[in-house]
This record gives C-alpha cells, structure tokens and sequence, in this order.
C-alpha cells in the first residue's frame, strides 16, 4: 500500500515558514524537530503560546478548536521542559503517525491472486452484466453489493442517495478526475491537509521527490490508490460507466490526511476531522490508524517514558477532535484492522513503531492488553466495521472482538473460495487512477490491462480503470455508503451549511438497527485454511483459528449484523 516511510521531522507547513522565530530556552541546542503540543483543556492560547515559547519552541502550524499546534525547536529539551509547563497536555515527536492497513493492497497480489486454473482475469472489456439494463456494465462483478442489497432492483430504486449529503473521505486523496468519480466529486469543499516528505529519518524513500512546487498534492488526486478505491465504493455514479457505489447520487468530500505512501501524521487527522466537522460534512470514512504504534498504550512497561507520553498526546488529541466532529453532526466510521487479532483480548504487537521518528528507531514486540487503543477505530462514537467475504463469513485477516466491532460488511477474501485458493474476484472492485496503472506497467499499448486485478470499463470514448482490493479498508466505506444513504432518507435540511443533516446517534442506531444479524459460526472457534502459492508454484496450507464471542444479536465478528442499505431506506 505504501512506497516507503514518513519523515514527519521535515514535514513543511509552507505557511508557517514565514512565522517570526521566538525566544527559546537556554537548553543544548540540536536539529531544528518537530512536535506535536496538545494544549491543556481550559487553557486559554495566550497561556499556551507563552508555554511553547518558554520550552523553546516556535508554532507551525496550529489547531484552536482541538488544541494542539505543530511547532519546531533545536532545543534538545523541548519535549521534557514543554511538558512541565501548566497549559500543556501532552508532547510528542512529530512523525508519521499511521497508515492505511497493509493488507488492503497486500493480499491481493495481482500477479498470482487468480490462482484456479482455467478461471480467467479481467482482461479488458466491460464484462457481461446479467442485471437489469439500469444497471452498471460492472454490475455482475460487485457481489459486495448484492450481498447488501444495494442494487439496481435494491437500495438504489428507494433510495440513490442526495447531492447534498456530503461523505468525507479521510485518506490518501480521491483521483477526482476518474470518469467514475467526476460527477460526484467536490472540489470546492476538498481540500488537502499533508505535505509530501521525502525521506525518512534514516534516509530512506516516503514519498519520493515531490510531484508539484509546494509539495502539496491537487485536491483532485491520489498518488496511492487506496483513497480513490474507497471513494469509489461509497459513491461511484450510476453513469452507465463501470460500477456503481453504495449511495450513487451523494457528494464526495477528500479531506486528505495520509502521505502519498500511506502514512498519516497526527495533525492532518485532527484538521481534517475539525475541517469536516465546520463544513458541514454528514459522515466520514477512516481506513486508516493513527499512530506509529498500532495500539496507544498509556503507560506499557515495554515503552521508554517518551514513548509513553507520545502515546498519550495521541490519544488525548485523537478524542478531542473525534467529540468535536461528533458534536457537530458528523457519523464517524472507522476500518476495524487487518490484524486477524481479537481487540477485546490480551495480545502481543510487534509492529510498532512503524516509523522512525529518530535514526536507527525500529519496531519491538510489546504485551498489548485491553485497555490499549487503536485510534480511530476504538474510539468514542466511532462505528468499527469488519470485513466479510463473498461467503459471508469474516474474511480470515479482519480484526474482531465481541463489544468492539459495530456492524460487518463486504470487504473482500481472496481465500474465501472452496478450495481455498486465492481467486482475485473474492476481493472487491472499485475505481483505480489510469495515471499509476500506467506507471506500474499494468496495461497495454492499447490500454487493456496486462494483470487480472485490472479492469477497464469504456463508455464510447471514455474508458475507466478499475482493480480489486480486499481490507478492512473496504468494508468501511460500504457502511459508509449505508450511513449517506440513512442521511438521504431520514435527513433534515441543514440550516447552517445547507443540504441535509441527521444525529449521528441515530444515523448509527438506524445502521446498526437494520443490519442483518449473523450468529457466530459452529463451533465458534473457525478454522481458516489457505492454500498459499509459493514462488516455485507449489502450495502451501496455512491455518488460523478464530474464536466468534457474543449472541447472534451482537457478536465478535459481525457485531449488530451485516449492513442492509435496502433495509436502512426502507420505512
């Protein structure tokens, strides 16, 4: 999913470059770094610009209605003498702080996923489509929609979805040039709160050499994929074009917080939730985590006091603009994790950090207990969503936990097969930029696609590109869809911002309330069987056992039940 990693340290806010230097402390002196400042609740700003001034700092960048500021300092002390002071918080190195899950692109290898032999790959051409002639010329190959009902003959006859509901995209950025994209795409509203970095701090690749002057991308683009696939998949227009998404006829919104290779930094996540809430933005998707460190624990025994104390800035600032978004009407929805790991479980993590925020830093393995949490997805008033196969069952990397997961939906399984080898047609199909299928060689002189998770869909003139992908990255933006959709339907004109607006209580209790409830499995500790194929072209069986916790009305892998967008518009 990524090209490498962040260096936040030399993250540029071009703004802030022409901010006055202040007076800092007398501590040593080192590189100039960046922080992360989260303000005390209640302090006033004058209280906390005098606070960051007096530990030796100089404000980039700020957030008022969260309270936390990105500022710069050589004083090697910053972060201890920062931290004595009375109006702040919380301090952390200012760094990569996440990225959209791994497996999302990862497990869907396009050069061996379909792996049945005589099955073919998607090759060009619109494919045949066997529903009913308003439906997409793509139609046949989304079984993620019919297992939600949002067909021609289902959601879209009740209830296609308003214009003026607005869906936040929070990710990597929305191609919003895509012919399957255009037409609900808002570029006024989008706007794009990262900068593109470089390198890390050991030197190594992020983002690579900057695309434009600022090193800020168009708001109409995505470098990475994964923002436009979601994008897609909520709001693909019925257009006679490709496929169509969830809630066909709703705006799309990118509030753009992950770097071109993945990575999310604390400060573009907490703006563009502050940014969707001030604008009128009715649900956002989030297929991403927020931190370096997988799980934020507060005091670990594993991690060094500054680590801890990061952890704890991440959590503090990350609920903060999470309850301001809510308390200004926006539905919140979050990817449960691609970690095949139980959330309501003691478990160990060895993946974070995942960013270097100093030369030579690397992931250790951590005992990670309960009462740690993933930001956002663990969050409060935030909707976590698993993944399920084309079976239905839960998709074998899909994070669950009774109490944790809200609701299920699609989000694709290439193993969910019977014989349990990959088929790259279990994953889900959604809009993929024609600009990096170019550049990684996957399609043609003439345009067709050279690799089966490839299609291309043409209308006259215009062609589209498509690709499967499989995550908990995808099965989000589907209860997304439903969510714009419950707006659509039950909404009332929002006086403030214009178009509709709904509680996002009960947005959230409309969802989960008309989902379809789905037992666990029997016996309830399911064996996934995967046959891997190794390079040589042998197979490999791999085996994972997981334990559904909870009734049929609420369990561990489909939470309340599987999304129904037919159901949530229907009186």
């Amino acid at each position: 999913m990524r090209r490498a990693i962040v260096l936040a340290a030399c993250a540029v806010v071009t703004a802030a470059l022409a901010a006055p230097a202040q007076a800092g402390s007398s501590s040593k002196q080192g590189q100039n770094t960046e922080y992360v400042v989260l303000y005390k609740d209640g302090a006033s700003l004058e209280q906390a610009h005098a606070a960051v001034k007096a530990a030796g700092g100089t404000i980039v960048k700020e957030n008022k209605e969260v309270g936390l500021a990105t500022v710069r300092s050589t004083s090697m002390a910053f972060a201890a003498d920062a931290g004595k002071q009375s109006a702040v918080d919380g301090v952390a190195r200012n760094r990569a702080v996440g990225e959209a899950p791994k497996l999302a692109r990862a497990a869907v290898n396009k050069s061996q996923a379909v792996e049945k032999e005589g099955r073919q790959g998607g090759h060009g051409g619109a494919g045949t489509s066997s529903q009913a002639p308003s439906a997409e010329p793509l139609a046949d190959r989304q079984w993620d929609m019919k297992q939600i009902h949002a067909t021609a003959n289902g959601s879209y006859k009740k209830e296609p979805g308003d214009h003026g509901v607005l869906v936040g995209v929070i990710d990597t950025g929305i191609d919003g040039t895509h012919p399957d994209i255009a037409p609900n795409f808002n570029r006024a509203l989008s706007r794009n709160f990262t900068t593109d970095i470089p390198v890390d701090a050991n030197g190594t690749e992020v983002d690579g050499p900057c695309e434009h002057p600022s090193c800020v991308d168009p708001v109409d683009e995505d470098d990475n994929e994964h923002g436009t696939h979601v994008a897609s998949t909520i709001a693909s227009p019925i257009n006679g074009l490709g496929i169509a998404g969830v809630a066909p006829d709703v705006s799309l919104v990118n509030v753009r917080a992950g770097q071109d290779s993945g990575y999310f930094f604390l400060q573009p996540v907490v703006d563009a939730l502050t940014y969707s809430a001030d604008h009128g933005i009715d649900v956002v998707n989030m297929s991403f985590y927020t931190d370096p460190w997988l799980f934020n624990c507060t005091n670990n025994p594993a991690d060094s006091p500054e680590n801890q104390a990061e952890q704890r800035t991440v959590i503090r600032a990350s609920e903060r603009a999470l309850a301001y978004a809510h308390r200004h009407g926006v539905t919140l929805v979050s990817a449960a994790g691609n970690g095949a790991t139980d959330y309501t479980k003691t478990i160990i993590d060895g993946s974070s950090p995942d960013y270097p925020s100093v030369p030579g830093e690397a992931p250790y393995s951590r005992t990670i207990p309960p009462s740690c949490i993933s930001e956002p997805s663990e969050g409060q008033n935030v909707i976590a969503v698993s993944a399920l196969g084309i079976s239905t069952r839960k998709s074998y990397y899909s994070d669950y936990g009774n109490g944790y997961v809200a609701v299920s939906a699609p989000g694709g399984d290439s193993y969910d097969t019977a014989d349990g080898k990959a088929d790259v047609t279990k994953a889900i199909l959604a809009a993929y930029p024609k600009s990096l299928a170019q550049a990684r060689g996957e399609l043609n002189p003439d345009g067709t696609p050279n690799v089966p998770g490839v299609v291309r869909s043409c209308k006259g003139s215009t062609c589209a590109y498509y690709q499967y992908l499989q995550g908990t990255s995808m099965a989000s933006p589907h209860a997304t869809g439903v969510v714009a959709l419950i707006v659509s339907r039950y909404g009332q004109r929002d006086r403030a911002h214009g178009g509709l607006t709904l509680s996002p209580d009960r947005a959230e209790s409309i969802l989960e309330g008309t989902a379809t409830e789905h037992a666990c499995p029997t016996p309830r500790a399911y064996t996934y069987t995967r046959q891997v194929r190794q390079a040589d072209g042998t197979y490999r069986t791999v085996t994972a056992t997981h334990t559904c916790e909870g009734p049929q009305s609420h369990n561990g892998f489909y939470g309340h039940g599987i999304i129904d967008a037919l159901g949530a518009v229907t009186n």
